[in-house]
């Protein structure tokens, strides 16, 4: 929670806030994320307007999670901006016909203040799962790992394994056997000339 008392209600009133919180649970998608309790910097700038105090502001966090492609674990370091209004909690309490559609579902959507006090997680979890890269690899190139045994090909380039086509593997069958039957037909040496004579 971040206070906001000392901005008071008086329009264009400014305060910069850097704190550092331990990241929320499940702050990330499955393969990608900040590790629960990983330190998230924040940098923002609360400013008093008409309806509340608009908070805009930078989240760096390091994020942990594996590449898709050779599943090997990886790091890196996430910088996000966010900027989100909390409203005061009377700021819909003016004189106006009941709202209907649109406008229902866009104050469903607002943040309101708690007194003086605002929770930024649902506006930091937003920004940062919204800025993670939905398929993350250890590098652009990255081979990722073998279909037929599982190696991880980035380990070793030359990497294969002798395989047939599906198509041919039925006449690669016959011709073994055919081989076989030539050898089996083949005249033996001193056989028939015994009978002969």
């Amino acid at each position: 929670m971040f206070d906001t008392r000392e901005l008071g209600r008086r329009p264009g009133a400014l305060k910069r806030v850097s704190r550092s919180i331990p990241a929320p649970k499940d702050l990330g998608i499955e393969v990608i994320g900040v590790a629960e309790g990983a330190t998230v910097e924040l940098d923002l700038r609360l400013e008093s307007v008409m309806e509340g105090v608009l908070v805009t502001g930078t989240a760096r966090a390091p994020l942990t999670g594996e590449c898709v492609r050779c599943l090997e674990p990886l790091e890196r370091e996430l910088e996000v901006d966010f900027q989100e209004m909390f409203s005061y909690p009377d700021a819909d309490d003016r004189s106006r016909p009941a709202d209907t559609g649109d406008d229902a579902e866009e104050e469903e959507d607002m943040l309101f203040l708690e007194g003086d006090l605002f929770d930024l997680e649902p506006v930091l979890r937003d920004a940062v799962v919204l800025a993670l890269p939905l398929q993350p690899v250890c590098q652009e190139d990255c081979p990722g790992l073998c279909a037929e045994c599982g190696a991880r090909l980035a380990d070793d380039l030359d990497h294969h394994h002798e395989s047939v086509d599906i198509r041919w593997a039925a006449l690669q069958g016959l011709a073994g056997s055919n081989q076989d039957g030539e050898m089996d037909n083949a005249p033996r040496s001193g056989g028939d000339d015994s009978q002969e004579k």
